[in-house]
Order: structure tokens, then C-alpha cells, then sequence
């Protein structure tokens, strides 16, 4: 038995709550992923594997089922830390060959530079496995170009979820996903 997804959508969100727990529970809540019981998973995008809406894609889960994702995930107590979560894709120009997915959590960045940093991850794992010279100490969007102008690389993208601690120290978690869907 084969379990390759055939479809994914991306979400993030935001809770905050005196619980650490609950938390992370409305955070999911936000993203429209706390019915299930998540799997993490590696950062391989399967071949063939469609984007969907998240819309889409959250009318599809069904209510404790086992559902796989590749989740980044970061939380703080601290009033006014800066806390992100992103996820980055790339897929090849091939369709036949598979893409790469990138969880990056922590703290400090801004919303921007935590998703540039995702999107730049998945991006760079795809372009080494693709043979594509680049120089890894380049900027980003030097590199993105080399990507671009490659052919090899048809899209990279990122989707992040920023937050700043609350105030009155209640705990803050910020989650980003790429949720997997088999039918």
C-alpha cells in the first residue's frame, strides 16, 4: 500500500491563551486544522502533487483523522518577542520530479524575513538536487534568479504565521502547515 498525497493546501495561524497547550490548540483553530490528529512529516512535495485552496482543502478533513503535515511551530511567554512560523515550497519545472518543502520556526524575524528564509531553504534543497550551480552565501534573491533563469525550478513560495507576545505574558503560538490530502 502506497501512501503518496495527491493534494496539499497551505495554512498558518495565531493563538494565545495563559496555556501553553491552548495555545497551540487555537492556533490550529486558526488555521482550520484542530480537528485532526497531525502527523509530522518530512519536506518531500510529491510529484504531481496539486496546490489547493485552503478553503478547498480544509472542507476535506474529516473529524480525528489521521492527518499528515509538515508543521513549523513556535510559542512565547515574553511580552512583545517577535515569534514566526513559516513554510517553503518549490517545485520543479518537471512535473515527474518531486519539490521540496521547509519548516522554519523562531524568533526575532519579521514576518518578511522569516518567509524569504522558508522559501529560500525548500528552494536551495531543489536546486542542489537538481544539479543547479549557485553560490549558497549569495543573497536570496541573487540565488532566486539563478533559479528562475535555470528553467529547472518553476516556483518557490512561502506562507508564514507572525506574532508578537502578548502583553499581559499569556503564551502566543504561531503555526505554519502544508497539509496533505490522499484523494
Amino acid at each position: 500500500m502506497q501512501f503518496v498525497p495527491k493534494r496539499f493546501f497551505l495554512t498558518h495561524g495565531i493563538g494565545v491563551h495563559r496555556e501553553r497547550l491552548t495555545a497551540f490548540e487555537l492556533a490550529l483553530r486558526d488555521a482550520d486544522i484542530e480537528q485532526q490528529n497531525l502527523v509530522s512529516i518530512s519536506s518531500i512535495l510529491p510529484p504531481h502533487c496539486v496546490e489547493i485552496e485552503r478553503q478547498a482543502g480544509a472542507a476535506t478533513l474529516h473529524p480525528g483523522e489521521i492527518t499528515f503535515t509538515v508543521l513549523a511551530r513556535a510559542e512565547t511567554n515574553e511580552p512583545g518577542r517577535r515569534v514566526h512560523s513559516s513554510i517553503g515550497l518549490a517545485r520543479p519545472a518537471d512535473p515527474d520530479m518531486y519539490g521540496y518543502i521547509s519548516e522554519h520556526h523562531g524568533y526575532g524575524m519579521t514576518r518578511a524575513q522569516s518567509g524569504e528564509y522558508a522559501e529560500d531553504l525548500a528552494a536551495s534543497m531543489l536546486a542542489s538536487t537538481l544539479g543547479i550551480d549557485f553560490d549558497p552565501d549569495a543573497a536570496w534573491n541573487e540565488r532566486k534568479r539563478v533559479y528562475e533563469t535555470s528553467s529547472l525550478i518553476i516556483d518557490s513560495t512561502s506562507i508564514t504565521a507572525y506574532a508578537e507576545g502578548d502583553d499581559g505574558g499569556r503564551w502566543t503560538c504561531a503555526i505554519a502547515a502544508a497539509v496533505f490530502r490522499f484523494s
